[in-house]
């Protein structure tokens, strides 16, 4: 019954290559928390895997939804305040008893008018109860509503309670699952538009619209439109804009950050991991505007970079960005951001950014701020940064530096954020498909060092030294015991943040190597340039209480295994399926669409086909 209903829905694209079938039993009914779409083979982009990412969008635009209307009601209680400080100071006679016959005056004209307007509403009432005059009826109550607004609107806004309902912009929609899900899970949201500039995805997303209901139908739009161009042409306009391209979102950046309001919440997904991770430097650079360097840390340094980027976005257009949450997720990463304006705090955006100085023999690295903060007369000033912050050689291994950079250096979480998205996820468990996935997640930022960028790797350090690996207990402990902090990392299951420097974290490797030495290495290897040193200082590797962070104590999963095989990337929309995409897609699922196919085929051509294969095993 639903799939005859569903196919009535549907209309027809454009495009006549790509036109959708009419037939509703040649479509998939996919669920994905209160949203229901239909799909077609690959002929509109939908990846299961995204699910993290959508739950996790979800999460945060509650958060930004409390967190909006606690500051709309500091507002309020600041201009409240202000206002019952000014009225405070008593004017002179004269001036009062003028304002008093003024605000006599204006109270009995408001009056006045609430008196008609009640005069209005009753008369249209007893015409409404009586069944007389219809269609005049509706031209005075249309009059009367008007009258009532006006009258209200200055009382409303003296009390402020409730921002306006969020208006959303997803860039970039394939199926409009997204914007259903925002639609139909995010009550305050007001209007979602979903923008494609495929024919073919776009009838698929009204299509989509109408089958989730008139919830749906009331609050999502779907808009044939270049997204770059319909951002620039609505500047400022939107609360939340949503940016989840296949590939790289540069070329998006610099409208988006114009089309989100003051204050505004810009989400931002990057799958193009192998540009971002350093295995093509020259085309992050030409993209992203930094150069990146191959290391453990590469997945937090593209976070950092995709960060830099769309803040020197923003900067041109006097405005700056908060990240509230940054993730490496799967084959992604995935940032949020709000956005401001002001030019006097964007002078204090080159204090975000560093260089960073990474050795080619060892595990060092060193960060190089671009610009200091200088009290000069009573005023603060911005100045160049000192450097370099390295010599020509690693003082540790002696190798040469890789410079990489620059990359966003300041927090990339705000922990208030954190706490209460987890809080929410918790509260709200079973509105969640990825629960599980985006718990461990939100747990494992929630206990990151903020102010620390990038971490290493514990393995790496011992490949270094060729030597055993201490646990990460023993290892955190005798960073703890060396008077620094240190925390894991969501990026990396072996990752570790410290603020320790890299000196003290090699005299500590230098104080296990004694005590479980390793085989004699060539001279000119870095671990034995690294072990020919004395340590400057005794390692202790004593349990330190605080060795084990609050979820490895209470044994709480921080990184799950995927919840199924081919957890991945997928072809893009509109590529033929084809047996190459079984390591993508699974050889059932790519099966299943050969099948669906060949079932579509005309009978001629379905005939000619069996006959070619047929041939071909003979």
């Amino acid at each position: 019954m639903g799939g005859g209903r569903n196919g009535k829905q549907q209309q027809k694209s454009n495009n006549a290559k790509n036109e959708l079938p009419s037939d509703p039993s040649q479509y998939t009914i996919l669920k994905e928390g209160q949203a229901d779409i239909l799909m077609h083979g690959n002929d509109v982009f939908y990846n299961k895997t995204q699910v993290v990412n959508r739950d996790l969008s979800i999460a945060v635009l509650r958060t930004f939804v409390a967190k909006r209307k606690e500051e709309n009601a500091a507002m309020w209680a600041k201009k409240q305040d202000q206002k019952t400080s000014t009225s405070s100071a008593q004017p002179p006679p004269e001036l009062a008893a003028c304002e008093s016959s003024e605000m006599d005056a204006s109270i009995s004209a408001f009056d006045g008018e609430a008196n008609e307007a009640a005069t209005d509403v009753d008369k249209v009432q007893s015409e409404k109860e009586n069944g007389e005059n219809g269609g005049a009826q509706a031209d005075v109550a249309g009059q009367v509503a008007g009258v009532s607004d006006e009258v209200a609107k200055p009382v409303i806004k003296k009390v402020g309670e409730e921002p306006r309902p969020l208006r959303v912009l997803e860039a970039l929609a394939a199926s409009g699952l997204r914007a259903l899900r925002y639609a139909r899970e995010v009550e305050q949201v007001g209007t979602v538009v979903a923008l494609d500039n495929d024919k073919v995805a776009v009838e698929a997303c009204k299509r989509n619209i109408k089958l989730n209901g008139s919830v749906a139908s009331s609050k999502v739009e779907a808009q044939l439109a270049d997204a770059r161009v319909y951002m620039l042409t609505h500047e400022k306009e939107f609360d939340v804009v949503d940016l989840d391209p296949y590939g790289s979102p540069s070329v998006f950046l610099d409208s988006a950050v114009q089309s989100v309001v003051d204050g505004g919440l810009l989400l931002c997904t990057a799958t193009d991991m192998a540009v971002l991770c350093g295995n093509n430097g020259e085309v992050c650079y030409s993209k992203y505007g930094s150069y990146p360097t191959r290391a453990k840390y590469c997945h937090e340094m593209a976070l950092r970079i995709l960060l830099a980027c769309i803040e020197s976005h923003a900067n041109r257009y006097k405005r700056y960005i908060v990240p509230v949450l940054s993730v490496s997720v799967d084959f992604y990463i995935r940032v949020f951001v709000r956005i401001f304006t002001s030019a006097n705090a964007i002078k204090s955006s080159p204090l975000k950014l560093s260089y960073v100085y990474q050795c080619v023999g060892c595990d060092s690295f060193h960060l190089q701020p671009l610009a200091r903060a200088v009290n000069k007369n009573n005023s603060l000033k911005y100045a160049p940064g000192y450097g370099p912050v390295v010599p020509q050689e690693c003082s540790d291994c002696g190798k040469k530096f890789n410079m990489a950079g620059p990359i966003w250096s300041a927090p990339i979480h705000d922990p208030d954020w954190i706490s209460s998205t987890l809080s929410n996820v918790i509260s709200l468990q079973s509105c969640y498909p990825a629960y599980d996935k985006i718990y461990a997640a939100l747990t494992s930022i929630s206990e990151e060092l903020l102010d620390v960028p990038l971490y290493v790797s514990l393995h790496n350090l011992c490949a270094t030294l060729k030597c055993t690996s201490p646990s990460a207990v023993m290892f955190r402990s005798a960073i703890i015991n060396a008077g620094y902090r240190i925390s894991g990392t969501h990026a990396n299951p072996l990752g570790l943040k410290t603020d320790a420097p890299m000196n003290v974290i090699w005299d500590i490797m230098r104080c296990w190597v004694k005590d479980h030495p390793v085989k004699i290495q060539p001279a000119d290897q870095s671990g034995s340039v690294i072990l020919s040193k004395e340590p400057t200082i005794k390692a202790n590797f004593t349990r330190a209480q605080a060795a084990l962070s609050h979820a490895q104590s209470k044994k709480v999963a921080r990184f799950l295994p995927n919840p199924e095989n081919y957890w991945g990337p997928k072809p893009r929309a509109g590529r033929r399926i084809t047996n190459k995409h079984a390591s993508l897609m699974g050889p059932e699922f790519v099966n299943n669409i050969t099948r669906q196919r060949e079932s579509e085929l005309p009978n001629a051509k379905r005939q000619k086909l069996e006959e070619s294969m047929c041939q071909q095993e003979s």
